[in-house]
């Protein structure tokens, strides 16, 4: 059973910063492509950040390109978010999702909230 737990969520003030885990299991996690989304109140959900399955290319969405940054563990099966120079537009609930060929998995979401 493939299960993605995410970790390391919270409030913090504008100008923090966060990081976030994802732990996966149950699927092969160095053959997936793994990334973040989020999702703020009234919005539709929007990618974050992404990386490859070895880790060498990353892509970020331009609201956060320079102050997130996403890496990977493929030895303890877990990808990270680091959140540096956090925005109260940042405040969102974030997923972590895996994409091995053409299945997804999707984490319950960790809340990250900005403000003073």
């Amino acid at each position: 059973q493939a299960q993605l737990v995410e970790s390391g969520g919270g409030l913090v003030q504008p100008g923090g910063s966060l990081r976030l885990s994802c732990a996966a299991s149950g699927f092969t996690f160095s053959r997936s492509t793994m990334g973040w989304y989020r999702q703020a109140p009234g919005k539709e959900r929007e990618a974050v950040a992404r990386i490859n399955r070895v880790g060498g290319n990353t892509n970020y969405a331009d609201s956060v390109k320079g102050r997130f940054t996403i890496s990977r563990d493929n030895v303890k099966n877990t990808v990270y978010l680091q959140m540096n120079s956090l925005k109260p537009e940042d405040t969102a609930v974030y997923y972590c999702y895996a994409a091995v060929g053409w299945i997804e998995y999707w984490g319950q979401g960790t809340q990250v909230t900005v403000s003073s």
